[in-house]
């Protein structure tokens, strides 16, 4: 009982950093896992692995680009702003700056005052060519 593992998922893709209203970080910030951020970053925001997850609350704000994989914006962005797989932006959310996405699913009153572009993702699927005995049965 006592060498039971508290916790059997492998924590370290899902630990969550914080930082807090009122924390001003300048410089680059380089991440894994999920980073909730209530205060501000003037600097990059990256996030490290294919499941990287980025929330920035209503009252957090960024200076600077994001490049993450997954994201919830419901704060001020200035700067660009690239999300590969999925991207959340809250009633709040206000970007000034480029929008780059894969998938995007917007709030009502949500801003972003850029450009906004959807990634490339998979080649467009092809139907199959049509078959010849198919077209020489069907009077036209």
């Amino acid at each position: 009982m006592l060498n039971r593992r508290r916790n059997d998922r492998n924590t370290s893709s899902h630990e969550t950093s914080l930082i807090a209203r009122g924390t001003v970080i300048r410089g680059d910030l380089r991440f894994s896992g999920a980073l909730h951020l209530d205060g501000r970053i003037e600097g990059s925001v990256l996030g490290e692995g294919d499941d990287a997850m980025f929330t920035l609350s209503e009252h957090g704000q960024v200076h600077g680009e994001i490049h993450v994989p997954q994201a919830v914006i419901n704060g001020h962005v200035t700067g660009d702003v690239f999300v590969s797989v999925r991207l959340e932006l809250a009633p709040h959310a206000r970007i000034d700056g480029d929008l780059r996405y894969h998938t995007l699913e917007m709030a009502a009153g949500a801003q972003v005052n850029g450009r906004i572009s959807r990634q490339a993702g998979d080649a467009p699927r092809e139907l199959p060519a049509p078959d010849a005995e198919l077209d020489e049965a069907m009077p036209a």
